[in-house]
């Protein structure tokens, strides 16, 4: 399958510089990655030692399949899909297989995905039958003339395409479908009306995301996010991570970003395009920018949770203003680095 920034760098050469990003062959940067598995109230009393290394192992291996491409001269999309495919494969995570209930009792799943050199995106949202959300995602931006689709009609298009279909079972944990009962239950015994009452409910219960972001060998951004959405969520309720600019952006000019937190907020706030328009305008560093809105913009606010970030030269900033966050990065053949806690550096 032809990729469409090869497309367009073979337009640049022929007409000149249509793009406002660098072409590939200008950039000779040393390839690197940033993940994250969502973050939340994430503390040591919540994990047991075997809990935390299970995520440690996993988010080992998911940075291990994105170098994999990386290191063999692939393209950044295709890295970041597959390190958030592992993510979305596991039971740890809200995504994929470990994706939080809907109030009916199933799964509604959202993700995007978005390259920096020309602006290339695709995002699915509601999807029930789509083993990978991530790669539905792709063949929407690669196949499709539209960027965004949903429901039913984001499945028809998948079955087209080929993609893996599974029963919306798939995705079923016992530990999940326990956090729903309880988030019901704590929903019942208020005396809010439904929706007033889920304000109430624990950060836990709102937010929990998978993402990545990339550079590969020619310097080119991408950048994606997964997730299974809010627990008890009702009314075919979308949040950020599908949402080009809230959840998911990627601009060569400046970094490519990945969210995961109380999507209400990062859509009003526009939060991912928000750090890299900060990035190009302001001439901030990624750490400079991502603070400022992490920790100053959203948290003023009253919004919670974390980005990382990642730019053309493989500078990466993981900020949030949670307890804690899955988080890991690879620069080149170096160690990889995890990190769970407030306190980890």
């Amino acid at each position: 399958m032809k990729k469409l920034y090869l497309s367009a760098l073979l337009a640049t050469a022929a007409f000149g510089s249509l793009l406002p990003a660098v072409q590939a062959d200008d950039h000779d940067v040393e390839y690197a990655m940033a993940i994250h598995g969502g973050a939340g109230t994430i503390t040591r009393a919540n994990l047991t030692a075997e809990q935390e290394q299970a995520y440690k192992d996993k988010l080992t291996e998911a940075l291990e399949a994105g170098r994999k491409i990386l290191k063999e001269g692939g393209d950044s999309t295709t890295a970041v899909i597959a390190a958030i495919q592992v993510m979305e494969a596991s039971p740890l995570f809200n995504s994929g297989k470990g994706a939080v209930y809907t109030w009916d009792e199933e799964h509604e799943l959202d993700a995007s995905l978005m390259e920096g050199l020309n602006g290339n995106a695709g995002a699915v949202a509601g999807v029930k039958t789509v083993k990978s959300p991530i790669e539905l995602a792709r063949e929407v931006m690669e196949e499709s003339v539209h960027i965004m689709l949903s429901g039913e009609g984001a499945e028809l298009f998948s079955r087209q395409q080929g993609l893996e279909q599974v029963e919306n079972s798939y995705f079923n944990t016992e530990h999940r479908y326990q956090q729903l009962q309880n988030a019901k239950e704590t929903i019942k015994k208020s005396e809010q009306p439904e929706q007033q009452a889920w304000e109430y409910l624990d950060l836990d219960y709102k937010y929990g995301t998978v993402g990545a972001v990339a550079v590969d060998k020619n310097g080119l951004l991408s950048a994606g996010t997964s997730t299974g959405g809010m627990t008890a969520k009702r009314y075919g309720r979308i949040g950020d991570s599908p949402i080009i600019g809230a959840g998911t952006w990627a601009d060569n000019d400046s970094c490519a970003v990945s969210a995961t937190g109380h999507g209400e907020y990062f859509i009003r706030f526009h939060v991912a395009a928000d750090i890299c328009s900060r990035v190009k305008y302001k001439g901030l560093s990624v750490s400079e920018a991502g603070d400022e809105v992490i920790h100053g913009v959203l948290e003023q606010a009253g919004g919670t949770g974390g980005v990382i970030i990642i730019d053309a030269e493989g500078n990466i900033a993981m900020p949030f203003n949670t307890e804690g966050m899955y988080r890991g990065y690879i620069k080149g053949e170096g160690d990889a680095h995890i990190a769970i806690y407030n306190e980890d550096e």
